[in-house]
């Protein structure tokens, strides 16, 4: 699917979202087996519940049978984003301050792919990481995903 119609399907969201006190934190359309999954990941301090869910769900349900941003047919997901939340926004780089992430670049960066450390911020346009003993700063531009990282 395209960049362009997983953006329609956040603007839609969104304020849906939003008005129900909760946070968009993705959105998703993946092929698994002979299916298509529209995800939505929901969040709010303290987390969700199967009510937010349904909430969502009910809502989007329904401006989505009408929108019709998506001419196939899909299942509608919705759900937290889990124990490894995806980090998207600026936001989230400043949110989750000391938390363990892993950042994986669009291309290597002095000569690494993937970092896994303890989260300083956003600090100019880098997101700067305790990484290996040292502190790394990773320009914004060159991350391609990150997530809050969970070590068992």
């Amino acid at each position: 699917m395209s960049e362009s119609v997983l953006n329609k399907v956040r603007q839609l969201a969104e304020p849906q979202v939003n008005e129900l006190g909760l946070e968009l934190v993705d959105v998703e359309y993946v092929k698994e087996g002979a299916h298509w999954y529209l995800r939505i990941y929901i969040d709010k301090e303290g987390g969700v519940d199967i009510d937010d869910c349904a909430a969502v769900s009910h809502r989007m349900s329904d401006i989505l049978d009408k929108e019709n941003p998506i001419p196939q047919a899909y299942m509608l997901e919705v759900s937290s984003p889990g124990i490894e939340r995806p980090l998207r926004k600026r936001e989230d780089y400043e949110k989750y301050k000391g938390e363990l992430v892993s950042i994986y670049s669009i291309e290597p960066y002095q000569g690494f792919s993937c970092f896994t450390g303890n989260l300083i911020g956003l600090i100019d346009e880098s997101v700067v990481l305790e990484y290996e003993g040292q502190e790394i700063a990773i320009p914004f531009d060159l991350i391609e995903r990150a997530h809050l990282a969970f070590e068992f």
